[in-house]
């Protein structure tokens, strides 16, 4: 099944986020190679592709795991996690219905 990661930042949390980034892609992108990955990617601050110094607002996560269990404890274990970039983090399950 799929479950929606959408994590909310602290305030001015670019800088954390460049510091573990690599750690963070690395591991969405071993959810893409073992074809689990539905989309990923972050919440620009104000309404442009590259908010430059504005930074983001969170990141959204679509990917399929075998539980929500299982979907929360990868949730957990992400880098930005441990590097204080996300003050709230919600994990539910998501049923695609469109595109077929």
């Amino acid at each position: 099944m799929f479950y929606v990661i959408y994590s909310e930042d602290v305030e001015d949390s670019l800088s954390l986020r460049l510091a573990v980034r690599d750690q963070h892609i690395a591991r969405l992108k071993e959810l893409q190679s073992q074809g689990k990955l539905l989309l990923a990617g972050p919440c620009p601050a104000i309404d442009s592709e590259d908010p430059g110094e504005a930074g983001f607002t969170g990141s959204l996560i679509v990917a399929e795991f075998d539980s929500l269990t299982a979907a929360q404890s990868w949730a957990d274990n992400d880098p930005y996690i441990g590097a204080g970039v996300y003050k709230k983090v919600t994990v539910k399950p998501y049923k695609k219905v469109l595109p077929a």
